[in-house]
């Protein structure tokens, strides 16, 4: 007899069911926002990493064509410039080039929600800023 009942023990019960169905609500509603931070975050390191290779391909270009007497701006480095991942420049930027050592971004940036205003940022500057939006100075 008791063979029989443990045979006919198929399935979930209603009262199982719905137990699962609020640990799956309860575990949705936890990483949701963290899913949605993390994203964020990596808007703002896509914004941060373009104002860097900005940076770097104004040094591409003293090195090949010598320190310039204006600054520049993004119609001179465009040869030196890759896909910059869907990051748009709010502002046109312009780098700053004291000397073949010294280099100062300007501009103002987003993807998504995260702006950021670059005011005199170096590469040291953008690698130590925190912030996931604002302004980054040197």
């Amino acid at each position: 007899m008791l063979k029989k009942i443990l045979k006919n023990d198929k399935g979930l019960t209603l009262v199982e069911l719905l137990a699962v169905i609020v640990i799956l609500g309860i575990i949705a509603a936890i990483a949701v926002p963290s899913i949605g931070n993390i994203i964020e975050k990596s808007r703002a390191d896509a914004v941060k990493a373009e104002g860097t290779q900005v940076l770097n391909a104004a040094k591409l270009y003293v090195s090949s064509e010598g320190v310039p007497d204006a600054p520049l701006n993004a119609a001179k480095l465009k040869d030196y410039l890759s896909d910059n991942g869907g990051v748009k420049w709010d502002t046109a930027y312009s780098v700053s080039v004291a000397d073949a050592n010294t280099f100062n971004l300007s501009g103002k940036a987003s993807k998504g929600k995260v702006v950021i205003e670059f005011e005199e940022a170096t590469v040291k500057g953008i690698n130590a800023a925190k912030s996931e939006s604002g302004t980054i100075d040197k």
